[in-house]
Parts: structure tokens; sequence; C-alpha cells
């Protein structure tokens, strides 16, 4: 997407803005992002990027909504192509990793909301997204545990929690250490001791 058009239908105008704070977040801390920032980096004004959003919580909550929306669309394609629940759990924990190396300013906005004291629209949102991607997870589980790949003992909550802490924890190694590539060269590795942890031993 273009991100220097100056004239463009009101969707289109959001859809930018979402693109150009996300980029802006890979290279900064968001706390520190402003709406001054974003209209430069879309080479407009901040009057014509408040013509879209009323305020800067309501671009926050657009990009998290944007986050929501395409991450949950990226783990289901790849479930969807899984010949079974484990194989479904091992595509999705990919796909997930290969969505932050490719937006890395996603986690560091998703952290700083997460670490917000305040409630806000766009906290609101990561939490319920972390939310439906835990009941997509135990779902997944449970129809694992029938199908006799996985341990029949797991708690699939438990199990959920894992799965998603094991990404989480990937992500903030390889934001550390200030490469995204890391993730990708150690989710194998990772997926693996995970698998190990909830296959059954029958």
């Amino acid at each position: 997407m273009n991100i220097q058009r100056k004239h463009l239908p009101a969707e289109e105008r959001r859809a930018v803005t979402v693109e150009a704070v996300i980029k802006l977040a890979a290279e900064q801390n968001p706390s520190e992002i402003t709406t001054a920032a974003i209209a430069t980096s879309m080479k407009v004004t901040q009057g014509a990027l408040f013509r879209h959003f009323p305020n800067k919580e309501a671009i926050w909550q657009a990009v998290m909504e944007w986050v929501a929306e395409h991450l949950m669309a990226r783990i289901e394609r790849a479930a969807r192509g899984a010949a079974s629940p484990l194989a479904a759990l091992e595509a999705m924990y990919l796909a997930h990793i290969a969505f932050v190396a490719e937006h890395p300013g996603v986690p560091r906005m998703l952290f700083g909301e997460l670490q917000r004291a305040e409630d806000t629209a766009a906290k609101r949102m990561v939490q319920t997204l972390i939310c439906r991607y835990s009941e997509r997870l135990r779902a997944l589980i449970a129809d694992g545990k029938i199908a006799g790949e996985l341990d029949p003992r797991l708690d699939p909550a438990a199990a959920a929690t894992l799965f998603i802490g094991s990404i989480q924890g990937l992500v903030m190694q390889a934001l550390l250490a200030g490469d995204t590539r890391r993730m990708r060269q150690e989710a194998p590795g990772a997926l693996a001791i995970y698998r190990r942890g909830i296959t059954s031993t029958r």
C-alpha cells in the first residue's frame, strides 16, 4: 500500500493510518508515537488525520482491531489447512510467529497496551483477542484429546496458556536481541518441546 497518496477514501485512509502506526511502532517506543509523527509518516496534516479519527485513542483502537482481525484470520487459515488437531496447533504456532516477524511493531504495541494502568478501548481489544485465541486453542486441544493425539490427562486451559506464553517468550527475546529473525529460527525447537509435553504417551 502506498502511504504517500493524499486523496484516499475514508476506509483506505484508516487502513493507511494503521499501517503507518505499526511501522512506527517497529522503530520506536509505541507510547512515544505522537499524532504529529503519524501524520508526518503519512505525509498529511494532523487535521487530515483527525478527519478520520477523533483522537489518538481511536487510532490505537483501530490498530488493535486490525491486529485482532488479521492475526486470527492468519491462524484460522493455518488451522483449516491441517490434517489433524495436533497439526493444526503446530500450523497456528508457526503462522503466529510468521505474522509477528512480518509486523514487529505489533507485539511492542500489544505489550505496551497491557502494561497501561488505565482501562482503554485498545487494551480491552487486546484482552478480547487473547480470550478468543485461548478459546480456539482449548477447542483444538479438546479435539486432539478425543482423537487420541494428545494426552488424555492434559488440562486444555493450561496447555493453551503455555502455547501463547511460549510464543510470547520467543517474541520478547527477539525484541530484546533486536533481531526478529531469531523468532523464526528458534520457533521449531520450542514447538517440538511443547509438542512432546502435550502428546499422548499411549
